[in-house]
């Protein structure tokens, strides 16, 4: 078995059960070194079964690489891939609909791995087409691309879809909405990409008419496809707990229902956003539905499932949701032709 095959999906696996990073980072950061090597070298590093001296490789990848170089499938993954259960009961229907990923995130900005990775991890789970949507420049904290940055990962974008075709990766940008209701990131790059998922990532205990305001201005905005995470809430999770936003509900989905812009079910366990009673109020007032990761790994893109589950649940119809479509159509309605 390839050590960097094996290294990988155990990361995959790691990452899909919610394991700690620092155990991720450890096979994914083997992974990177071993495939950085020749097949001379891994040869002679397994002749000596020395792996555990090289540099960003640890005991535990190092038995894994060396039962991977031996012809056999590490007992580690084995382990994994035996103890792998569906991450949640139902949803099912709604997740066979689904064509693709709207919100993920890569190496780029503050994801853990490759734009490459991602989309062909995105690929083998069945999907049509996956958005890169990383974060804007004002986001600095999570490395937010600017307008050069942008365009070259752009380029990135246009040659792996000559690679992977028919498979599609979606130009994408999760924009920050500043605080005036502009979007975070020059008009005329934005026109060019294919998915716009604009959210708002400061200033989260704004009262309800500033947060109302701000995010409608958003909204408005023709180039805005997609109303990201829309509460902010985090209700678990390595980075604590955080409150919803307080806005009026009910006049920014009737904004979304006016611009056709997609309200996100964000799928991330410790998001769930938008909380259910919002989730249902939205469903109600007829608008339309982005089903999402927000994934910042690959493991995580099976997040979907969660977010199909709780708009099954409620009864949302497939038809509902934009990302059921099929890439021309949903591409359609995301340049609001």
């Amino acid at each position: 078995m390839n050590p960097v095959t094996a290294l990988r999906e155990i990361g995959f696996l790691l990452e899909r059960s919610r394991a700690d990073t620092y155990r991720v980072r450890a096979y994914r950061g083997a992974a990177d070194v071993i495939a950085q090597l020749s097949d001379e070298e891994r040869r002679d590093h397994q002749e000596q079964r020395n792996w555990a001296k090289v540099r960003g490789v640890g005991p535990k990848t190092a038995t894994v690489i060396t039962e991977a170089m031996d012809g056999r499938v590490p007992e580690y993954l084995q382990k994994l891939r035996e103890e792998k259960q569906p991450l949640v009961e139902g949803g099912l229907n709604m997740r066979a609909a689904i064509k693709g990923d709207l919100h993920c995130h890569s190496s780029w900005s503050d994801g853990g791995s490759p734009l490459e990775e991602m989309m062909i991890t995105a690929q083998a789970l069945g999907h049509d087409y996956c958005a890169i949507t990383d974060h804007s420049p004002r986001l600095q904290v999570a490395r937010g691309l600017s307008a050069e940055r942008l365009r070259q990962q752009m380029a990135v974008v246009a040659d792996l879809n000559e690679i992977m075709a028919p498979f599609r990766c979606l130009r994408g940008i999760e924009v920050d909405i500043l605080e005036d209701g502009s979007l975070d990131q020059d008009d005329g790059l934005l026109a060019e990409l294919d998915v716009v998922v604009s959210s708002v990532h400061s200033k989260l205990r704004s009262d309800s008419e500033t947060m109302t305001h701000r995010m409608v201005g958003g909204i408005a905005n023709p180039r805005t496809n997609i109303l990201g995470h829309c509460t902010g809430r985090l209700i678990e999770g390595e980075r604590g707990t955080r409150p919803q936003s307080v806005f009026d509900a009910e006049v920014v989905f009737e904004a979304c229902r006016t611009f056709n812009v997609a309200v996100e079910i964000n799928s991330r366990p410790e998001r769930r956003d938008p909380p259910t009673r919002l989730l249902q109020m939205a469903i109600e007032m007829g608008c339309v539905f982005s089903i999402d990761t927000d994934a910042h790994a690959p493991g995580q893109l099976e997040f979907q499932i969660y977010g199909c589950q709780r708009a099954e649940e409620l009864g949302l119809d497939p038809s509902q949701v934009i990302n059921t479509w099929p890439a021309e159509e949903l591409l359609a309605w995301c340049a609001k032709v």
